[in-house]
């Protein structure tokens, strides 16, 4: 299995991140700030928090090959199916997730599939994740999640509005034959709404 390599998503939702843990750290709540970043491949994400000074970082991948890379760039890392292996007592301030998002093609190589399909549809892995994000998340914490409109985004924002969380479009790309969408979410119990660009929390 390969590492998934930075590429458009990649840096669109490295921008958000930056944006968003700027906001953090200038209110000076960054101490024990704890930030998780599911399937993070390559590491771009976990990179730009550490530039930030946020340290508390978790690095997580389905992919070995992945988590012994983001070893030796000093980063905590597991080997996990989602939150397969992440301690349930866990609750993080910020998930970040660049999912694999796209339907599935049986013409790409099963190799390559693991790091673009979510599923027959599109989005499965997305709807999973966000099933078990829940109970990962701490009270006012934020996930950032970047999805596709090959994804059928109006799935993913039903269910997502089913199960709980509150959403708000963050950010948005247009490409070749594509949109690429980043989101914030956040539990319906806290009382700070989500604003594009993040402009109140």
């Amino acid at each position: 299995m390969t590492i998934y390599q930075p590429a458009e998503d990649s840096y669109l939702l490295s921008e958000e991140v930056k944006n968003y843990l700027i906001k953090i750290k200038n209110k000076k709540i960054n101490q024990g700030f704890k930030i998780l970043d599911m399937g993070s491949g390559s590491g771009i994400q976990a990179k730009t928090c550490k530039k930030l000074g946020f340290n508390s970082i978790l690095c997580a991948d389905i992919n070995q090959k992945a988590v012994e890379h983001l070893k030796r760039q000093g980063f905590k890392a597991i080997k996990t199916n989602l939150f397969s292996n992440i301690n349930k007592k866990e609750k993080f301030d910020l998930i970040i997730f660049n999912p694999p998002y796209l339907p599935e093609d049986k013409r790409e190589p099963k190799d390559s599939r693991t790091n673009t399909t979510a599923g027959k549809k599109g989005y499965e892995l997305i709807i999973h994740f966000l099933k078990q994000a829940k109970s990962y998340l701490s009270d006012k914490g934020v996930i950032l999640l970047l999805f596709s409109s090959l994804s059928q985004p109006k799935i993913i924002i039903n269910k997502t509005e089913a199960l709980g969380y509150k959403i708000r479009l963050i950010n948005n790309l247009k490409l070749d034959f594509e949109e690429l969408y980043i989101y914030g979410l956040k539990l319906n119990m806290s009382r700070i709404l989500i604003t594009t660009p993040f402009k109140v929390w």
